[in-house]
């Protein structure tokens, strides 16, 4: 769509070893990388792709990834630099439920919210090793009182307004703008397909492979749930992209971050 415009929201970073970025790869040792959402500014309206990290949550349960983040980097920071608050956004998916990929979603009362139908479930239900991805549970009242956190809630959060609508599979949120199901990161993790009218299309990886490294060599990130569906998925989005003859943009890459559009700046 000519009018499509995709914007990188700067949710500032968190430290990892490399062999949780490149498992069974590494190199180890600390890396501090980006974390962002996506907002696309369509004809049809604001779709909002995730939420980023709340940092007061990060603190308490997952001191060790060292998370900095200014007031700027919070969600309502970042859209305010758009002259944007967050009811302007007409719609608000997440990729998948990892603690850094919805920590905003508090923000977001009102707002039309969309998932993997397995999402919800899944964080709800998680395997031992997934507790500390899905950690924040603020994003759903079912879920946090499912597991037993519900002190997570803030004021004011209710079954009805945290509620999502369900999807499978590959879906179109609007003409141009795709979301690609890529499992193995999570059961029901999504990537982002958005086509434009005067440039190439962007294809945004999202978890599915957190830098140019994992993509190009099908190396899964540390948190997973099934290695072999990421390394398929990993596959799948190599062969969009060049079907597509797209510009991939990796979601927790320190190194291409330097050089994405971010704030003000957009694609399109």
């Amino acid at each position: 769509m000519a009018d499509t415009k995709v914007y990188l929201l700067d949710g500032g970073s968190l430290v990892l070893d490399g062999f949780h970025i490149w498992w069974n790869k590494g190199p180890g040792g600390e890396v501090r990388f980006p974390v962002y959402s996506v907002l696309v500014d369509h004809p049809k309206g604001k779709f909002l792709i995730d939420t980023g990290y709340d940092i007061d949550h990060v603190n308490k349960a997952l001191s060790f990834e060292k998370p900095l983040q200014s007031e700027q980097q919070t969600i309502p920071g970042a859209l305010k630099l758009l002259g944007l608050e967050p009811k302007d956004i007409d719609v608000l998916f997440n990729s998948h439920f990892h603690f850094d990929h919805v920590g905003g979603n508090k923000f977001f009362p009102d707002t039309k919210k969309i998932c993997h139908k397995d999402e919800l479930p899944q964080a709800a239900r998680c395997q031992p090793f997934e507790v500390l991805g899905y950690s924040d549970l603020a994003f759903s009242k079912d879920v946090a009182e499912a597991r037993g956190m519900a002190d997570q809630l803030t004021s004011g959060q209710t079954a009805g307004n945290t509620k999502f609508e369900l999807i499978e599979g590959d879906v179109e949120l609007a003409p141009g703008v795709t979301l690609i199901y890529t499992p193995g990161h999570t059961v029901g993790h999504y990537s982002l397909l958005v086509e434009f009218g005067t440039r190439r299309p962007l294809l945004l990886t999202l978890d599915a492979a957190y830098t140019r490294k994992n993509y190009e060599n099908d190396i899964n990130a540390g948190f997973h749930i099934d290695p072999v569906a990421g390394v398929n998925s990993m596959r799948r989005l190599k062969q969009i992209e060049k079907e597509k003859n797209a510009e991939v943009l990796f979601s927790h890459d320190p190194e291409s971050f330097k050089d994405y559009r971010t704030g003000v700046n957009f694609y399109g």
